[in-house]
């Protein structure tokens, strides 16, 4: 092909005025008002040095109200390529995919069956003028967070809408109908922990082993496109700011000098440039920035936003000054690229007209945030709403959630519409989940061996403790559950808490959980009692009756590497207890055997409990029996970007 014909062939649309993209344009969710007004919102983040801001960016979006979408073909089968094709931020993407590829741009491979009867004159057009809602300031200059406000009234169909960023490239997501429960795509995890090599993760075709599962996620939302992504904790993994160069003086130190080393100017800076800099490389490249330019996203925090562990390590590292900083920071850009709000701009205030975004709860300070806990009560359909409960701003060893926090989203539940049917609660760490407690008194005991191995740093033990006080690796992670010692009451207590409201609001609820990187569902349940007499027979309460039911689903991790064999086995042997803790609340738990085949249809004669590959979820309502549907998505095999549900 001439230059010519290739120029013209691979041309896309380009901005006027021009925009640098650090990152986006990015998705956000927000809820749909009694009024039946979708809320959402689009961020993109421009250099100052290569943008023109005469005027102010604009976002345009359109959709034809009378649209109905059809669902595209099926790909099941058909896996020849993985070229993305364009992405306003991604440096490396590729102009035009090649004819074997599956997945080209958004607008024209994701919707091209959605394009509706061609006739403009129904479309419905807005115009927004982005807000300016922060300046990030570095030594490559200035950046600029600019926010756009989306507001669709739902109709009697399900609509593609169509927008562009100063007429430059034409992107797409889907809102559904006004009485329609939506589809929605759940996944946590999203990177890879210390030590592992994403390579290993990357299958014949892929540019990354981050890819895959993303790619099996986009290829559902061809099928039947996606209304929500909810990203259930670690939608990034921050933990690598231990190996900037301002850090290794604090990183290297005893844990008693860590304590008292001041917070300088220089490692203030080095936070907030890796933040910066994490967010903008993560959110803009591959198929997840895809995915989160293509559908709206509804995020909540965990400690790998932050930093490994935060929250659970002892008060005297939480609050020593430049830990206590590294908190601060990244709970601010969480807000900030996740789930696009400033405090310092958008306020603190979340009654009823008075903040940008109505599913906004703010709960207590938090002790080393800075900022309130953000979380969010969001609609799913007429059915359906989910609560994202924020586990981490207000998190410290004593306590996941303040009593605060707990009461504000009390009340917030008990205003839904009667007609609601399903709550699920997204908590970030499973709360059905085998017990570690064996493993949890044997690394906290002060005379286990392999600490004081690894303090000293002899033999090749130093991997057993972590960098920041010593204490065994697993130590925080242990902590962080709510089956932990220092949370059991807790646990308990907001257990019991759900099945009032459940009780009293005719509501089925359902947790959803990451974390763990091994997907399982666990259940809780009215205990089966003996009837007595001489015709003694258990009597077991029907799911559809017992408003203690309620299944906990666990969906982790889209990127990250599932446990060894060895863990996996443990805690399949740990998952077939029935545990007593609630059974003077007439509660039992345990975990259901759902994985009963393999991915290649062979029955699973072991192991039905636990399955440690990677995954994530589709979740869809039965439009006879409104019930919830989750549809755990397991990779087949390591890298090859399939899934089998």
């Amino acid at each position: 092909m001439p230059p010519v014909e290739r120029s013209r062939a691979q041309r896309l649309a380009r901005m006027e005025p021009y925009l640098q993209f650090m990152a986006g344009p990015l998705l956000r969710y927000d809820t749909v008002d009694e009024n039946g007004l979708w809320r959402g919102a689009a961020l993109i983040v421009t250099a100052d040095s290569g943008s023109s801001y005469e005027p102010f960016p604009v976002l345009m979006y359109q959709w034809d109200p009378e649209e109905i979408a059809r669902p595209s073909p099926s790909t099941q089968g058909s896996y020849p390529g993985y070229d993305l094709g364009p992405h306003p931020a991604d440096p490396h993407a590729t102009a035009l995919a090649g004819p074997s590829a599956q997945l080209h741009d958004t607008n024209e491979a994701y919707f091209g069956d959605y394009k509706g009867k061609g006739n403009m004159r129904n479309d419905q057009t807005q115009h927004v003028t982005g807000q300016e809602i922060y300046v990030y300031s570095g030594n490559g200059g200035t950046f600029t967070f600019w926010r756009f406000a989306i507001q669709i009234q739902l109709g009697v169909n399900e609509i593609c809408i169509k927008y562009r960023i100063n007429g430059g490239m034409q992107m797409s997501f889907f809102v559904p109908a006004r009485h329609q429960n939506m589809r929605w795509a759940a996944h946590s995890c999203n990177g890879f922990s210390a030590g592992i090599n994403p390579d290993d993760f990357r299958g014949p075709g892929f540019k990354s082993g981050y890819d895959p599962m993303w790619i099996d996620l986009l290829r559902k939302h061809v099928e039947r496109p996606f209304h929500v992504l909810v990203g259930g904790g670690d939608q990034l993994y921050c933990d690598s700011l231990t190996r900037e160069p301002e850090m290794q003086e604090w990183i290297l130190a005893k844990p008693s000098t860590k304590k008292i080393i001041p917070l300088t100017s220089e490692i203030a800076s080095c936070i907030d440039r890796f933040f910066f800099n994490h967010y903008c490389s993560s959110f803009r490249m591959g198929a997840f920035a895809r995915a989160n330019s293509s559908i709206p996203m509804l995020n909540m925090c965990d400690d790998h936003d932050l930093i490994d562990g935060f929250g659970s390590y002892p008060e005297e590292l939480q609050q020593s000054p430049v830990f206590k900083h590294i908190g601060v920071r990244g709970y601010f850009f969480y807000l900030l690229f996740q789930c696009f709000i400033n405090p310092l701009y958008d306020n603190l205030d979340d009654r009823t007209g008075k903040h940008m975004f109505k599913s906004l709860i703010l709960g207590a300070q938090g002790p080393y945030v800075g900022l309130p806990s953000h979380s969010f009560l969001s609609y799913l359909g007429p059915d359906v709403y989910i609560l994202m409960l924020d586990c981490r701003a207000e998190r410290k060893r004593s306590q996941v959630c303040s009593e605060f926090e707990y009461q504000k989203a009390f009340e917030r539940i008990g205003y839904l519409p009667s007609n609601v049917k399903h709550l699920v609660l997204q908590l970030g760490i499973p709360i059905a989940y085998p017990r570690m407690v064996f493993l949890d008194t044997a690394v906290d005991s002060m005379l286990n061996p392999l600490i004081a191995l690894g303090r000293s740093g002899a033999a090749g033990f130093s991997s057993f403790v972590n960098k920041f006080n010593a204490d065994v690796e697993l130590l925080d992670d242990l902590n962080d559950h709510w089956t932990a010692k220092c949370h059991k009451k807790e646990r308990n207590w907001f257990i019991q808490q759900m099945q009032g409201i459940a009780r009293m609001k005719s509501l089925r609820i359902s947790f959803l959980s990451g974390d763990v990187h091994c997907a399982a569902v666990g259940v809780l349940k009215t205990l089966v009692r003996s009837s007595g007499g001489k015709n003694n027979r258990t009597i077991d309460v029907p799911p559809e009756t017992d408003y203690r039911y309620m299944i906990n689903v666990v969906t982790s991790a889209i990127v990250n590497a599932p446990p060894s064999n060895g863990v996996i086995a443990m805690v399949s042997t740990l998952a077939t207890k029935t545990h007593k803790t609630l059974h003077h609340a007439e509660t039992d738990e345990t975990m259901l055997p759902v994985f009963t085949k393999e991915p290649n249809g062979n029955i699973r004669l072991q192991n039905k409990y636990i399955m440690g590959r990677r995954n994530w979820c589709a979740v869809s309502c039965d439009p006879e029996t409104q019930e919830l549907e989750f549809d755990i998505r397991v990779e087949m095999n390591k890298g090859v970007g399939v899934s089998f549900g």
